[in-house]
């Protein structure tokens, strides 16, 4: 059977964002993995007029054209990417659901954007282009549009009435110094979503961006052998 992996990056962000667990699952398996870039996102981002419609639409196509080419298919969700994955899990025959920090409470994309100038500047820039990721979080501090945060908060409200549906087996992966989405969002979502299969890893070092996280290669296995079970189990 063969699986495929859609992984969905956050608000602002790119798939930069998820790179190191890309990376690491494109290690462990042979799974096709899809990492599309949201509209007015990447880089250089440019989310002027961009609706929360097109970032669901985007992403939609994507998951349709992996599903012409798998068996299975995984969702993993980073932050807003979380919530867009959930969205998608309502209307497609998915397989299992990953929830990386997801930002289902309501969050500052101001401080957002902050904490990720921070956290690049004293850990990841150690090893992934510093200069590169410091300069796009600047110039987005500055650039990121009242409108494209209005956008944000909208796509949130369109998913949260519908948490109760979702029943598809779901990881849950929420860092204990994210400050950005409330420690307590996991538990959240623990509690809110349908799903009878649900897990929920707690990172002790993880802030908002996670997959960067100091224990990640720890939580990483984890979140695979989830995904890699076949009987319910886990």
């Amino acid at each position: 059977m063969k699986t495929g992996v859609l992984v969905i990056h956050g608000f602002t962000g790119g798939p930069f964002e998820v790179r190191p667990f890309v990376h690491y699952l494109k290690d462990q398996t042979d799974w096709n993995i899809s990492v599309p870039t949201l509209p007015g996102h990447g880089l250089p981002p440019n989310l002027r007029g961009i609706s929360a419609e097109s970032w669901m639409m985007e992403a939609e196509l994507a998951l349709k054209q992996l599903l012409k080419e798998v068996d299975r298919v995984i969702l993993v969700g980073f932050s807003m990417g979380g919530l867009i994955a959930m969205y998608l899990s309502l209307r497609y025959p998915i397989d299992k659901l990953v929830l990386l920090s997801t930002a289902a409470k309501y969050i500052s994309p101001k401080v957002m954007l902050g904490d990720v100038v921070k956290m690049l500047t004293e850990s990841v820039t150690k090893k992934h282009s510093p200069n590169t990721f410091y300069h796009l979080y600047d110039y987005k501090l500055a650039n990121t549009p009242l409108q494209s945060t209005v956008e944000f908060v909208r796509l949130n409200r369109m998913v949260v009435p519908y948490y109760h549906q979702i029943t598809v087996p779901v990881c849950i992966v929420q860092g204990k110094k994210d400050e950005i989405v409330p420690f307590s969002t996991g538990e959240h979502l623990y509690q809110s979503l349908g799903s009878e299969e649900k897990h929920l890893i707690i990172s002790e070092t993880g802030k908002h961006h996670i997959c960067y996280s100091d224990d990640a290669t720890d939580w990483f296995s984890e979140v695979l052998a989830f995904m890699q079970e076949d009987t319910g189990v886990f």
